[in-house]
């Protein structure tokens, strides 16, 4: 939890200081995906269950799924997003 404040942190911090120059600083927070590091919860029925319970989407999310969020965040269409972080998360935190 620290570092992922810390990193939200400094992704507002370097938004406020380099926006005036141009440069937009945003972040993705990704929820629950399958990869190699998830392998064993989804592995785990229980767990597996749990999580997929507490996800809307009601799946796993696809390494695939964070790259529309990166195509808008380096779009013009995202010119006027300063400092945000993005949750990519099957609407995890929407809970």
């Amino acid at each position: 939890t620290a570092s992922k404040s810390g990193l939200a942190g400094l992704t507002r911090l370097l938004a406020c200081e380099w926006a005036a120059k141009g440069i937009n600083v945003n972040a993705i927070a990704p929820g629950y995906f399958v990869t190699n590091n998830t392998e064993a919860l989804r592995a785990d029925a229980d767990r597996n269950a749990a999580i997929l319970g507490r996800i809307p989407a009601g799946r796993w999310g696809d390494p695939g799924d964070i790259g529309g969020a990166a195509v808008f965040l380096s779009s013009r269409a995202a010119d006027y997003v300063h400092g945000i972080v993005l949750p990519v998360d099957g609407g995890w935190l929407a809970r």
